[in-house]
């Protein structure tokens, strides 16, 4: 396990970085990786973004969105050090055979995270989120984020607490928020951004809403969206805050059949350690908030998740 002040000597000695963060990429990921970014090249550094999914357009707001990059089959980027932020390197799509790098680092704040062989991790699982490991790790660079820095890292910042409302949000967070505002980061401008909605996109949660479905005894609910659903769906990403505060309801999940054989799980929950039950799955991510991918057909990995949750109702798999 790296300490800070190694993961900053690690930057500091290379000269070409290659960013990343897991598929499905939300504001913490994508941005703690264009924060991370921004820093880098601020000390003059060759650094690349690679995220193996689509980006949600409500996110090019963001200074550096329109250069990060997909993953090319066939090609492979050569660099000093590979960063994989937000994830364990499982979850990172096809940029894990798209980078040839002398030295990987996986820096991350979910305590589920045990590190893979042949990457050093530098895990804090007491920061909210992995943008404020970065804005940590800024100070152990020497280098004060711009506008364009804080902008990225105050949007990573405030999408993993739900804008400073989930339990996570520490006196640090608020510390880090409050510099990141001096840098020169515009929470309106950000929240406006973020909240906004095509109008088809709105069409579509009222249907997700119309078949949302609730099980263990009323104790959850969840929105299982078919292969042709989830193709047609362009931004589910809010689909899971509107079925978490149903009344009596403490588990609220979202799966995706993404293909015929692949279905990507979301969880959120009040009590239940959520990321206990993603991680008997091979996922990850916080008490509170977690996900997993089930390499089964739609409605088998429906049925998976929903008697993974209601056992875990049932046997009080708390925090």
């Amino acid at each position: 396990m790296l300490t800070l002040s190694e993961t900053a000597a690690a930057l500091q000695g290379a000269a070409k970085v290659v960013i990343t963060a897991h598929v499905n990429p939300d504001g913490d990921a994508i941005g703690s990786s264009l924060g991370l970014m921004h820093l880098l090249r601020a000390l003059g550094k060759d650094v690349t973004v690679l995220l193996d999914d689509d980006i949600p357009a409500a996110f090019s707001v963001l200074p550096g969105y329109d250069v990060i990059e997909r993953p090319r089959e066939g090609e492979a980027i050569a660099c000093d050090v590979f960063v994989i932020l937000d994830t364990m390197s499982d979850r990172i799509g096809g940029t894990s055979g798209a980078v040839r790098a002398r030295r990987i680092l996986n820096i991350d704040h979910h305590h589920t995270n045990t590190g893979t062989a042949g990457e050093e991790l530098y895990l804090d699982g007491t920061r909210a989120a992995t943008a404020e490991i970065i804005y940590d790790l800024a100070g152990a660079l020497g280098v004060r984020p711009d506008a364009a820095a804080a902008a990225c890292l105050y949007t990573g910042l405030a999408t993993d607490t739900g804008f400073f409302r989930f339990s996570n949000a520490t006196a640090h967070t608020y510390r880090a928020a409050a510099d990141l505002l001096e840098a020169g980061a515009e929470p309106h401008v950000i929240s406006e951004a973020l909240e906004v909605r095509p109008l088809q996109t709105v069409r579509d949660l009222a249907e997700a809403l119309s078949q949302m479905e609730l099980f263990a005894d009323g104790k959850a609910c969840g929105i299982f969206l078919t292969q042709a659903q989830t193709a047609r769906m362009a931004a589910t990403e809010s689909f899971i805050g509107h079925i978490r505060v149903i009344d009596g309801v403490d588990v609220a999940v979202v799966l995706k059949c993404k293909e015929p054989e692949l279905c990507r799980v979301s969880m959120r929950s009040k009590r239940v350690d959520v990321s206990r039950i993603a991680a008997s799955f091979g996922g990850g991510g916080h008490v509170r908030a977690a996900g997993c991918t089930l390499t089964q057909p739609f409605a088998e990995a429906k049925q998976t998740i929903m008697d993974a949750i209601a056992r875990a109702i049932r046997e009080g798999w708390t925090a």
